[in-house]
């Protein structure tokens, strides 16, 4: 595929930017892109394959929501193109000496869509609120190290933190902390988005389009386009014949056959690594899963490359769990880096299950288009190995429903990735995780090492943890993680200024215009 693969490559090669801002505090302005060559105006037309489950940003897991709601609300620190921390709603903050004190200098002027004012109570309500067991959200478990908000004066907020927490900046990042007015509630938040952001939510008809109009009152430089409408299609290649058409003007694909079929005179494609990661999810508290050699015996059975090969035409590659750049995991340092089938009955038997064993398998429809053939093909290996998938496809609200609540025995899943791999797994495989009901695995150990990488300030440190981690997790299977791929990003000729980005954020859209 003759594509260009700009931007996001080089986020591939960040190191410690994230912990070199928590130990010094930041000052800097946000890093964006080259102003667009574009004038200002336009209307663009996404074409995607789902619609949001939810518009309430504390929760949002599926890809969709979480694409349109980072253009509808701020959080308090960003991440740039390279994906490194830079400020948000935060212009900058302090760090005490010991590291137990962070005081953030929030933006003075910033007002939500509905025209009040962003200020320190708002910044108390919502992390106090997330901290919260009963409110649900899934990043809860970034703020395990805040012991207290105070809300200093109304441009100031202070965090004590009961030890250093050199993740805490970059989980700040992610819209699942959106900071929300304190003057609002999910029920209402669902209907009608209130957030700091680019644009404000302008239209919406379910299951067929959400239209987004660009903030006037934006805090930053206002966005370029009018409208940005997101177009539910529910097939990617009916997206490309959309966008042939004229009718669309950017998709994102997962698919690589799809991508090739998009590129033309009129259309461009843009290749990006990504963070995310494909992996066989095992819940190692249900029934025969509950035994690791039963989930080591699944490990043995898989060849990874192939599952690459067959779902994405070998687009990626093979995966170890931790996908952040600085923290790479090598996979090739796991039991079975290789398919090994005599590894795999030798494991059943230690289970006393040489007969073989029946898993029940979540996938999802709809969310990425790889997702059906890569269940097909670990089916089809599996078997080999006297063990069955039994594979039950729920279109993507369902999916997410099943997966939040941990009502599965294994769940075929791709996960984003985060450039600190705290955000990306310590909700997850930590026993006071607010995810570990989806992970389904825990130890003391985990637990111990997870603290010590938030705590530990030298970057080599924290590259050790993280590896011993990684050994755990390989060690233990509680998911088989399979490999990385791209995404396509499709835009027509008259689109400039749109940046792919490693962790698959549309938050560009604020410098994209129409030529």
């Amino acid at each position: 595929m003759s594509t260009a693969r700009r931007a996001s490559l080089g986020a591939l090669t960040a190191t410690g930017a994230v912990l070199a801002l928590v130990l010094s505090g930041c000052s800097a302005p946000a890093s964006e892109p080259s102003p667009s060559e574009g004038t200002a105006g336009g209307d663009l037309v996404i074409g995607v394959t789902s619609d949001p489950d939810t518009l309430f940003p504390w929760k949002a897991t599926q890809f969709q929501a979480v694409n349109v709601l980072q253009n509808l609300y701020g959080t308090l620190t960003e991440f740039d193109e390279n994906l490194e921390v830079v400020p948000g709603l935060a212009e900058s903050w302090d760090v005490s000496e010991d590291g137990l004190t962070v005081t953030l200098h929030l933006r003075e002027g910033v007002t939500f869509a509905d025209g009040s004012t962003f200020g320190s109570e708002d910044v108390k309500y919502s992390l106090d609120t997330i901290a919260l067991e009963a409110t649900a959200a899934v990043a809860r478990s970034s703020l395990a190290s805040v012991t207290a908000v105070e809300a200093t004066d109304e441009s100031t907020v202070t965090l004590t933190l009961s030890a250093p927490d050199a993740a805490l900046p970059a989980n700040l990042a992610v819209i699942n902390m959106a900071m929300l007015s304190s003057d609002d509630t999910e029920e209402a938040l669902n209907t009608t988005p209130n957030g700091t952001g680019p644009f404000v939510l302008e239209d919406r008809t379910p299951s067929q389009s959400l239209t987004l109009a660009k903030n006037d009152d934006y805090w930053g430089d206002t966005a370029l386009l009018d409208t940005v409408e997101f177009r539910v299609i529910p097939d990617e290649s009916s997206i490309v014949s959309a966008m042939q058409s004229g009718n669309v003007q950017l998709a994102v694909f997962d698919d690589p056959l799809v991508a090739q079929t998009a590129e033309g005179a009129n259309v461009e494609v843009a290749t990006t690594p990504q963070l995310s990661y494909h992996a066989l999810q095992l819940n190692a508290t249900r029934g025969d899963l509950a035994d690791v050699n039963v989930r080591l015996a699944i490990q043995c059975a898989i060849d990874r490359q192939e599952v690459l090969d067959t779902a994405a035409l070998g687009e990626g590659e093979v995966t170890g769990p931790i996908t952040s750049p600085a923290y790479k995991s090598d996979p090739d340092v796991r039991p079975c880096p290789e398919r090994d089938l005599d590894k795999a009955a030798e494991y059943l038997k230690k289970a006393g299950k040489e007969d073989g064993v029946t898993i029940q398998t979540i996938v999802s429809q709809g969310e990425y288009a790889t997702s059906v053939n890569e269940a097909q093909n670990l089916k089809a290996q599996l078997a080999d190995a006297d063990i069955t998938l039994e594979i039950e496809v729920l279109e993507s609200g369902a999916y997410v429903d099943r997966w939040i609540a941990g009502d599965f025995d294994a769940a075929v899943a791709l996960n984003g990735g985060r450039p600190d791999p705290d955000g990306m797994y310590g909700r997850y495989f930590t026993s006071t995780g607010n995810l570990n009901k989806v992970a389904g695995y825990s130890s003391p150990e985990l637990d111990a090492l997870f603290a010590e990488g938030r705590q530990t300030a030298d970057a080599d440190e924290r590259k050790d943890i993280y590896a011993q981690i990684s050994e755990d997790l390989e060690d233990n299977a509680p998911w088989i993680w399979l490999f990385t791929s791209y995404t396509y990003t499709a835009t027509a000729t008259s689109v400039d200024g749109f940046v792919p980005m490693a962790n698959g954020s549309l938050q560009y859209l604020r410098t994209t215009s129409i030529k």
